[in-house]
């Protein structure tokens, strides 16, 4: 049951995604096709590491290994899913404000979600390191569920809110560049 919690944060990661880059917006910097380049570019590995993390913690939920194994495991997992977040919000920060409607707006927006998957995470590694991995194991995975469902709740309440944002010029520039395709 675990193991569906990070499904689900996967799944709700990458709609937070796909929902940014459909609906992006902003104003003086980059061009609106540069800039997207250079967020879909930040975005690529980011993804592919959530998704490791996806299957790799769905792997420690199942396998044969005692609560201090998983436990470590899921540790380091969750470690290396924050830093990943946190290379790809300061590579989007890095790109700047796009010269686009609402493009200020839209470049903020990017690194408030991206901080606040980041946060999300490092809260859920403290979380698992701080569960007792030596009591009955089935104690210990629950503790697990607990912490991923917060984990996915997190994620749902970092999501940024695109219903405002809408530039027609960063929706062509993030359908046009191969980097986002």
């Amino acid at each position: 049951m675990g193991a569906h919690h990070v499904g689900s944060t996967a799944r709700t990661t990458v709609v937070l995604v796909v929902a940014v880059l459909t609906l992006a917006a902003c104003g003086g910097g980059p061009s609106p096709v540069m800039w997207a380049a250079e967020v879909c570019t930040a975005l690529r590995p980011w993804r592919a590491e959530i998704s490791n993390l996806t299957s790799s913690t769905q792997q420690q939920m199942t396998a044969q290994t005692t609560p201090a194994q998983a436990q470590e495991n899921l540790v380091r997992l969750l470690a290396g899913a924050e830093a990943a977040t946190e290379t790809a919000r300061t590579r989007v920060a890095d790109a700047g404000i796009p010269d686009a409607d609402q493009g200020e707006q839209v470049a903020a927006g990017f690194v408030a979600s991206l901080s606040a998957v980041r946060d999300a995470y490092g809260k859920a590694e403290e979380g698992i390191a701080g569960l007792d991995a030596s009591g009955p194991s089935d104690t210990f995975y629950d503790g697990v569920e607990a912490v991923l469902a917060t984990l996915t709740d997190d994620y749902q309440r970092s999501a940024l809110d695109t219903s405002s944002l809408d530039s027609a010029e960063l929706n062509r520039a993030f359908d046009e560049v191969p980097e986002c395709r």
